[in-house]
């Protein structure tokens, strides 16, 4: 793959490739592995306010269920495409199993922007995609969960939509739910506090101070306020810079955090935050600070910029951040990349004790859940950290070998290879 092409799910195949060569999977396995088992493109008209019907293009991916029931956000973006699907499926295949869930990975989108929708309009297209798809869809065969530009209210809708086609109550078929429709307390910065937990062990077996130290976040959605808050709270970092698509910020001395997502929340940008320096995106990359959390979209450190990252830690809370040209240039670097599906694998981690919450119909307290989430996602580190020790090879492919041999021993076990 040329470092121009950053198609994400040639990025995803590369990555499995290399795993598949040093677990010497035979050729049946590896081709199983490198393709999803079933994949879906749905037409949804749309009624749109002003009268006319408008046609969005949707996708749901089931990449492979030979550990469990398929898992996956939905994400409502304009870029939205099969390829960015079918990796980001890959990815949560990979990222149940490598915290040892009993789930495999799928994931869906529409190609949309949301921003451009009224409220109306964005619940009549999220039941028309849940119309299109919801034959593919249950607790026991794939179930979604909120991603880009999708919130628990467009999950309420999906979930309402379905449980009236089927004509019962389905709450499992959907996880991301609000709090009073069957959702998990803890849901709302899983992806972060996992990334946080993660992070802290990663900065424990190498010696590294985290309490005062400076960190960098690229990327100020959901995942990037709560890895600044608990980053600060938790860990006892200092945010220094913060970015979003409208730009960045920058201040040497730490940033008011909790005065910054108010500022966020407010107007809609970290860009203005009084008392900062305006900052761009690359250059918030390339600090010297000691963890960075690159929390936006796919392929922002490549080896263009690889030779330049000055975080001792790089915590993944996107997907596909790095290039796998980029990895290895971290990596003899001696800068420890926590991959995205083990960084920000929280997320997952709690909407699957959702899933086993609305099958008991029996409901955890805030402290369970994250006691939880706490022990799952540091074993999983461990579990990598000691395959990297055993095999001398960087985080990301020592994630791949624990969750690939997972993943194929199931398909072995299964008999499809």
């Amino acid at each position: 793959m040329s470092e121009e092409n950053l198609n994400p799910f040639a990025m995803a195949q590369e990555q499995l490739d290399e795993a598949a060569r040093r677990l010497g999977l035979d050729r049946a396995t590896s081709d199983l592995l490198r393709w999803p088992l079933r994949e879906y493109i749905v037409r949804l008209p749309v009624r749109m306010d002003d009268g006319s019907v408008k046609v969005f293009r949707g996708y749901r991916v089931q990449y492979n269920d030979a550990r469990g029931p398929t898992k996956g956000g939905l994400r409502f973006h304009p870029a939205e495409d099969r390829n960015t699907v079918r990796a980001l499926a890959a990815w949560m295949t990979w990222k149940t199993a490598v915290m040892d869930l009993p789930l495999g990975g799928g994931k869906g989108g529409v190609t949309c922007n949301p921003k451009e929708l009224s409220s109306g309009e964005l619940e009549r297209l999220s039941r028309s995609y849940m119309g299109a798809v919801a034959r593919m869809l249950s607790g026991t065969k794939d179930v979604p969960a909120p991603d880009v530009y999708t919130t628990p209210q467009v999950m309420a809708w999906m979930m309402d939509e379905y449980e009236r086609i089927a004509g019962e109550k389905h709450p499992g078929v959907i996880t991301g739910k609000p709090i009073a429709l069957g959702g998990s307390q803890g849901r709302d910065d899983a992806t972060a506090r996992g990334g946080i937990y993660v992070t802290r062990e990663a900065a424990r077996v190498q010696g590294i101070e985290l309490c005062g130290a400076d960190a960098a976040i690229q990327g100020f959605g959901n995942a990037g306020q709560f890895a600044a808050l608990l980053g600060a709270d938790l860990l006892g970092l200092r945010i220094v810079a913060v970015s979003d698509s409208r730009g960045g910020i920058y201040n040497p001395k730490g940033l008011d955090t909790l005065a910054l997502v108010r500022h966020k929340r407010e107007t809609g940008s970290v860009y203005g935050f009084p008392g900062s320096d305006d900052i761009s995106n690359s250059d918030l990359l390339e600090l010297d600070v000691t963890v960075l959390f690159p929390s936006a979209l796919e392929g922002v450190i490549t080896s263009k910029n690889a030779l330049r990252i000055n975080a001792a830690i790089l915590c993944e809370l996107a997907n596909g951040p790095t290039t796998p040209a980029a990895d290895q240039i971290l990596h003899e670097r001696g800068v420890c990349v926590l991959p995205d599906f083990l960084a920000n694998a929280g997320w997952v981690t709690v909407s699957y004790f959702e899933q086993v919450q609305n099958a008991y119909n029996f409901y955890w307290s805030l402290d369970k859940v994250q006691r939880l989430l706490d022990e799952r996602m540091t074993k999983a580190f461990h579990d990598v950290w000691a395959m990297r020790q055993q095999e001398g090879v960087h985080l990301r492919l020592a994630a791949y070998l624990v969750a690939v041999r997972r993943v194929a021993e199931a398909c072995k076990m299964r008999g499809w290879c």
